[in-house]
């Protein structure tokens, strides 16, 4: 632009310069030929400047215009990437909630499926005990008859002098009581379901003793591996988060096939954490994507370390 400026004032110099030569006075000598002559090759400059500007100007026009058109192409451009980009994350975050809502159904679902096992197997006691009570009505136990005794010997007749004869040697003994001693084993639904009934109404003393109860009388019963978890819930609820990560690890370990392992291992994860044990929680929340990828507990474990800008690749070698 600049360049073109200082051509344009160059040729306008040149013509006001000719102009200038023109009008000044001739001397005497100078005929009018050269005169006509230098006329003439001014009115050409001029005429070339004109056309000079002329060009210019149209090709400036061209050089406008096209800037304007990207100008233009480039605000609609960024419009549209705006709308875009705001129409992703709108989705992200209806996609997030769908997620954690799903989730919490999902928890909830497990948590009635548990209940509905322990049902179950208090039904199935119930129906075993009534079908045991009644075989014994219909088939009573036969009770041996007594054998025969045999005959008391004879006591001598008292003697004379009065001397007491002596006791008899074949007395019956009394006989031994039926009754067995009680058992004194809790019954294992009823104490989980009961164990239940006091997490969820918050009496955490009194759910921790019968979980615990469960654990101790059925080591190797299913329900014994969902009472840890529950015992880490009240732990993690309470933020006794070193016990909380010991009863998960009771889960992942003994019962790792259990229907709480999914949601121990999150738990585990979340609470390291909040312990302020980064790598740690990091590594069991890739350990639950890898184990279990399609869970629930899996998706809001993905969630937690895109939120922390983790990258979400499989451990290198599992604990």
């Amino acid at each position: 632009m600049q360049r073109r400026h200082a051509l344009r004032n160059r040729i306008l110099a040149a013509a006001f310069a000719a102009l200038v030569v023109v009008s000044a006075p001739m001397p005497a000598r100078a005929t009018s030929k050269e005169i006509i002559e230098l006329q003439t090759q001014v009115q050409q400059l001029m005429d070339n400047v004109q056309r000079i500007q002329s060009t210019l100007d149209s090709r400036f026009g061209v050089l406008q215009s096209l800037a304007q058109q990207t100008a233009d192409n480039a605000n609609q451009m960024a419009a549209t990437v705006n709308a875009l980009q705001q129409k992703i994350t709108a989705q992200t975050d209806a996609l997030t909630g769908k997620l954690d809502t799903a989730s919490g159904q999902a928890q909830s679902l497990n948590d009635s499926v548990d209940e509905l096992k322990t049902r179950i197997a208090k039904l199935d006691k119930s129906i075993q005990d009534l079908q045991a009570q009644l075989q014994n009505i219909q088939n009573p136990p036969q009770i041996p008859a007594p054998a025969p005794s045999a005959p008391a010997p004879v006591a001598p007749a008292p003697a004379a002098t009065g001397e007491t004869p002596a006791p008899g040697l074949s007395a019956a003994a009394p006989a031994p009581s039926a009754n067995q001693a009680a058992n004194q084993t809790p019954p294992l639904a009823q104490t989980f379901q009961a164990g239940v009934r006091d997490l969820n109404a918050a009496r955490y003393d009194l759910a921790t003793g019968e979980f615990q109860d469960v654990i101790h009388y059925y080591p190797t019963d299913e329900l014994a591996g969902t009472a840890h978890f529950y015992l880490g819930e009240i732990a993690y609820r309470q933020m006794k988060l070193s016990e909380a990560v010991k009863a998960y690890n009771a889960v992942l370990e003994g019962f790792p096939g259990n229907a709480k392992a999914p949601a121990a291992q999150l738990r585990k994860g979340t609470a390291l954490l909040q312990m302020n044990r980064r790598d740690a929680g990091i590594h069991e929340l890739r350990l639950l994507i890898q184990r279990h990828p399609q869970t629930p507990e899996a998706a809001q474990a993905r969630t937690k370390l895109n939120a922390m800008g983790v990258k979400i690749v499989p451990p290198p070698a599992a604990r």
